[in-house]
């Protein structure tokens, strides 16, 4: 029986000196995952692990999150299913940022577009709001902190 290791912090400062020789593992995570502080987890790799991280803990993509004596653990942001706002001027972006985070919904860039998350809420707001929107698979990284009323 092997001791799945605890995880208390959500970012390990090292240096590529300090990972060489170890293997790299990697722990890929949707945005709303990436919030998920208490749980176990499993790497690409099959490694479990168990996330006993400060309440309000968003996990980082690219930040180490563990290193062990034979290899450490990357986060990753998965692709996951969003919707997709490609707006037509700078005023049409920020009435689109500013309602969608007045919902307590997220809101991403990705160069020229804006991401949402794959939601109803979502898609009748986009509708309300005029603007043309399409479903993709994206890596979702949130600019702010938001939270949705469940």
């Amino acid at each position: 029986m092997s001791v799945i290791p605890i995880v208390t912090d959500p970012h390990v400062h090292t240096s590529s000196e300090q990972l060489a020789g170890l293997a790299r593992d990697r722990l890929v995570l949707s945005a709303e995952e990436r919030r998920w502080g208490r749980r176990r987890v499993k790497t690409a790799n099959g490694r479990e692990l168990a996330l006993a991280l400060p309440t309000g803990t968003v996990l980082t993509p690219g930040h180490v999150l563990y290193v062990g004596p034979e290899y450490y653990v990357v986060i990753e942001a998965a692709e996951e299913l969003v919707l997709v706002v490609t707006p037509r001027s700078r005023d049409e972006a920020i009435r689109v940022a500013f309602e969608v985070g007045n919902r307590h919904f997220s809101v991403a860039l990705d160069g020229d577009r804006l991401l949402v998350p794959d939601d109803i809420a979502m898609e009748q707001l986009l509708g309300r709001l005029g603007v043309a929107w399409k479903r993709d698979r994206a890596v979702f990284v949130p600019i702010g902190a938001g939270h949705r009323h469940e």
